[in-house]
Formats: structure tokens, C-alpha cells, sequence
């Protein structure tokens, strides 16, 4: 339901739910089939203190990376049920088939039983890998019918069998927005792997400072310019980290597009996809500036709570003075955007991404 209901004083007070659009977790480590392991494709210490994949690692820094703590940490700072994408690790770019094909039914079947466990609390999203278009669609028929999930979770870019990196926005990419849009799918597009793609020593946190920020961009580009919102529009598409770099370039994008047409031919004007219905954008660009920009462009009905919660560059407590949800609430309290836009950003934006008219 989207209204909650408590008693005050002999009377009921009205609260809306407060729904995080952009949140994450983990499995435990025995529920990590051991093939993932033995192939170095993805696991967690016994410990759970990193995240290891091949070579990588990455520490785990909050305990609500886990299901219980997760639960614990919403109740803390009131969220009422988070949307848990899939995990970037998994995007399985560049795999060989068959390791993309069990690692990506792992994922998905993991975030299931998470949905299954608690669909009040939580909606779960599942991920393909279209380089490999026949099994990418046949899991996404799986997942819809079967598993009973509802939202998309896509990168901004894959590898194809050229071993170039593509737009998620790219044409060949159009079967999967095609079985999406029959299904009524949300769409997350996220951005992961700015490392491989850009020829930069990998210092001062930069791929994920500035370079994913550069992916999200990039795709917003092509989704646009390809019309991907009018050919499909049973689709809603959310881009993450509310695509910051995006929103700074818009008028770029249009000087381009207007100063040399000849490198356009056959592509749709960017402005037609400004403030669209079904394009949205969530709330994590960490500065209420961001997001007034971000409302002026789309409107403050195309944003929607995101807090990319455990990690640090979510709006996690304990990081300076950051907390859930502290965009939003300074946004509020220097006037960029009303208490009302505020309660439909926790709430009633999220629904309409999902395709929802309450939580079950």
C-alpha cells in the first residue's frame, strides 16, 4: 500500500512511504554457489569483511550489505521497502557464455529469494548480458514469468563479439527493450567496468568519481538520440546516480545536434526527451545543486529516492556528515524543491517507475 496510517492524539495522521529506488545487497557466502569461487567469477570471505572477484576486491563496509542487518538499517531510518538492483560484478562483461549464463541465473535467482523472503520490504531487479541476445531473452522470460520480477537491471555499456564496447541504447540491443516493453518492464541502467573501457591508471577513485558518471552520459546520449522512449513506450527507464554528468551536458548535446546535422541524419532532436513520462532519474548526485538542476531539466516528478545504500558512496551515516536521504531533506530546506515533491520522490515517482500502484 502507498499510505500509512497511525494514530496521534485520537486522530490518524497521514505518512506516505518512504521507498528507497536505489539500494543493493549481497548474499551470504554459503548461499554463493562453488563455482563461483573455483572460476574467481565472484565471492564473499567467511569473514564477510571483502568482496573478491578474480583479482579484485573490495572491503564490505556496512553490515546492512546482508539481509537481516539490511532490514535493521531501514527500520533505523525509516525506509518502508527498498528496491535492490542487481550486483555490478555480475554485468558478466567480456565472460564466456556459459559463465555468464550460470553467473546470471545465480544473480537473479538470489535476488528472488530475497523478493520472496519480504515483498513488503523489498522489490528486486535481475540483469542479462546481451552479448548473448538467445539466452539474454530467454532469461528475461524466465524472470518474468517465473521468478515474478518486474524490473530490468541493465549496464551502460557490454562488450560485444568484437570485444567493442557498446551503449546499452545501441540498435542491437533493441530485442531485449522489445521483450521489455511486452512485459511492461522497468528498466535500470547503471554503469560499471569505466576501468576497462578508459586507458587511465586507476588512481584517487576516479572510474567511479568521474568516469561512471561519463557512462551514464554517454548512454543517455544514445538513448535519446534513438528514440528508444517513443519505440518502446511501455518502458520506464530510471537512469542511476541520477546521470549527473548528463544533465550538465544537455546543452552541448543540443549545439551538437543543431551545428552539425550531417552527423545525425536519422536520429531524434534530445529535446523531445527532455521532462518524458517515462524517463526518470534517481536522487544520488550528492549535492541538492545537482538536483535542482536535474528538476529544472526533468522535473521534479522524474526523480526518485535513490540512496545506493551500504556502499560509501551511498548516502550512508558515519561518511562526513552524509546520512539517508540528506539530498532530499536540504534539497527541502533550501527551497529547491517542496516537502510535497519531497514525499513523492520517497514514494509515488517510485511506484510510477515500477509500474505500481502499491506494494505487496
Amino acid at each position: 500500500m502507498a499510505l500509512n496510517y497511525f494514530p496521534h492524539s485520537q486522530k490518524y495522521k497521514l505518512k506516505k512511504l518512504k521507498i528507497n529506488g536505489h539500494g543493493h545487497i549481497l548474499p551470504e557466502p554459503s548461499e554463493i554457489p562453488k563455482f563461483m569461487k573455483d572460476k574467481k567469477l565472484f565471492w564473499i570471505d567467511e569473514d564477510k569483511k571483502f568482496m573478491r572477484q578474480d583479482d579484485w576486491s573490495r572491503p564490505i563496509t556496512d553490515p546492512s550489505f546482508f539481509f537481516n542487518e539490511k532490514l535493521e538499517w531501514m527500520s533505523k531510518y525509516d525506509i518502508d521497502h527498498g528496491v535492490m538492483l542487481n550486483l555490478s560484478q555480475v554485468y558478466c562483461n567480456g565472460w564466456e557464455r556459459q559463465d555468464a549464463h550460470d553467473a546470471i541465473r545465480w544473480q537473479n535467482d538470489f535476488n528472488a529469494s530475497v523478493q520472496q523472503r519480504r515483498p513488503d520490504k523489498f522489490t528486486c531487479g535481475f540483469v542479462v548480458q546481451p552479448l548473448y541476445m538467445e539466452d539474454a531473452l530467454k532469461e528475461i522470460e524466465r524472470c518474468v514469468t517465473q521468478l515474478k520480477l518486474s524490473l530490468l537491471c541493465l549496464p551502460t555499456h557490454f562488450l560485444n563479439k568484437e570485444g567493442e564496447w557498446l551503449s546499452i541504447a545501441d540498435e542491437s540491443v533493441f530485442p531485449i527493450y522489445e521483450l521489455a516493453n511486452h512485459y511492461n518492464l522497468a528498466v535500470e541502467i547503471h554503469p560499471y567496468d569505466a576501468e576497462k573501457m578508459v586507458k587511465l591508471k586507476d588512481i584517487y577513485w576516479r572510474f567511479h568519481l568521474v568516469w561512471m558518471m561519463a557512462q551514464t552520459a554517454d548512454t543517455l546520449h544514445l538513448f535519446t538520440l534513438n528514440n528508444l522512449l517513443e519505440r518502446f513506450p511501455n518502458v520506464r527507464t530510471c537512469f542511476a546516480h541520477g546521470c549527473m554528468l548528463g544533465q550538465a551536458n544537455y546543452g552541448r548535446r543540443l549545439q551538437g545536434f543543431d551545428g552539425r546535422p550531417d552527423l545525425f541524419e536519422g536520429t531524434t532532436n534530445p529535446r523531445e526527451a527532455l521532462g518524458h513520462p517515462n524517463l526518470f532519474f534517481d536522487s544520488l548526485v550528492h549535492d541538492s545543486y545537482t538536483l535542482q538542476l536535474i528538476k529544472t531539466r526533468a522535473g521534479a516528478s522524474q526523480i526518485i529516492a535513490g540512496l545506493d545504500d551500504p556502499y560509501p558512496l551511498g548516502e550512508m551515516e558515519g561518511v562526513a556528515n552524509s546520512y539517508p536521504g540528506r539530498v532530499i531533506d536540504f534539497a527541502v530546506e533550501s527551497n529547491i524543491i517542496t516537502q510535497q515533491e519531497s514525499d513523492a520522490m520517497w514514494c509515488d515517482n517510485v511506484l510510477r517507475w515500477l509500474g505500481k500502484t502499491e506494494l505487496r
